[in-house]
């Protein structure tokens, strides 16, 4: 859904990119709470540890899942958007930042998504399926029972309504600012209907992520704090809540093996497993043709990378072109991630020691 330059004008440009500025200051504040992961002083180390060395590895991994466009329907493909995988994974505020970052990527090394056209997708792709899906989410939890099965169920369920939502947002956008006279109700029942199928793909893979997660360490699913059921125990024949365990210390358990596993699973489907992806035009590029809302596309800024297509410019070889590609962008994308969170870690820390100062 990465909407190119010249689908919508300038002015309403400008206006999503004010939303998406505000968005990501907004976020880099709410992503500091986050990794703080409480309020309590004692407690903020233990909390930033579970989050932080998470951020910069979902964005790679969502950089990487987005290569696999997947079929949908007839000539048409999707892909991960990746608002509820980030939101669920480490916290709203951090997940429109790993998109954020992920977009960035895309529009400056990979000619993906126009740079004029870089708030509307920070504002669609990362913002509105952030919200959306975190929302949702949330709600479902509250209402299901307490249980690591419950946590993929409302997964999916969201991921699954925030694609639609997402489509839903650009028609939106299209309709205050796109730069070609079309039937905005086509335009809508084309976005929306389409995205539906691809928001079930969506659900699929967001739900097989966090479920995969929380089944070797639920303590680094921000989604899934705070629902652990305290054991019971019968004493002379009642059910009292058994003493509260001693938290594990965050030395004693490394995210090390887990960070080099998602690590290794994004090089590979960047690498090798996006050869396979599906060659169609994924949701938009595919309306946009139907219904003629590409009339006045322009050729992107970075159209002359040596990345652009997310091919390594002079690799004549299809397969090793794409698959060193999407090898760098992984690499790029987990540096400038993990950059991002390392300083929001450090204002955070600057942060607590100046409140135990006080």
């Amino acid at each position: 859904m990465h909407v190119p330059d010249g689908f919508i004008d300038a002015p309403v440009s400008a206006a999503t990119g004010v939303v998406a500025a505000a968005a990501i200051a907004v976020s880099l504040r709410g992503a500091r709470r986050e990794q703080g992961g409480t309020s309590r002083a004692s407690e903020v180390e233990r909390g930033g540890e579970r989050t932080a060395p998470l951020a910069g590895l979902v964005a790679a991994f969502i950089f990487a899942v987005q290569m696999l466009n997947f079929p949908v329907a007839a000539g048409t493909s999707g892909h991960l958007l990746g608002g509820a995988l980030a939101a669920i994974l480490v916290g709203p505020y951090t997940g429109v930042l790993c998109v954020s970052v992920v977009l960035l990527m895309q529009g400056i090394l990979f000619a993906d998504g126009g740079l004029t056209a870089l708030g509307v997708n920070i504002t669609d792709m990362a913002l509105t399926t952030t919200v959306v899906a975190y929302a949702v989410f949330r709600v479902l939890v509250k209402v299901l029972p307490r249980s690591r099965r419950s946590i993929t169920v409302a997964s999916f369920v969201a991921a699954l309504l925030s694609v639609p939502a997402a489509a839903l947002v650009f028609t939106l956008v299209y309709a205050l600012g796109g730069t070609t006279d079309v039937s905005i109700g086509k335009v809508a029942t084309a976005m929306i209907g389409v995205h539906v199928l691809i928001g079930v793909g969506e659900a699929a893979i967001t739900a097989l992520t966090v479920g995969a997660v929380i089944a070797v360490r639920p303590d680094l699913v921000y989604g899934a704090r705070g629902l652990e059921q305290r054991l019971k125990l019968r004493v002379n024949g009642e059910l009292v809540d058994a003493p509260a365990a001693e938290p594990v210390p965050v030395a004693a358990r490394s995210h090390r093996k887990v960070w080099i596993t998602g690590l290794a699973a994004s090089l590979l489907l960047a690498g090798f497993v996006s050869f396979y992806a599906s060659s169609n035009p994924d949701g938009l590029e595919k309306v946009a043709a139907d219904q003629g809302i590409d009339q006045k596309a322009k050729e992107h800024a970075s159209a002359d990378s040596p990345l652009a297509d997310y091919g390594v410019k002079d690799v004549e070889d299809a397969r090793l072109s794409g698959g060193l590609a999407g090898v760098i962008g992984v690499g790029v994308t987990v540096v400038a991630g993990s950059g991002v969170f390392w300083v929001v870690r450090r204002r955070r820390s600057a942060d607590v020691s100046s409140s135990q100062a006080a």
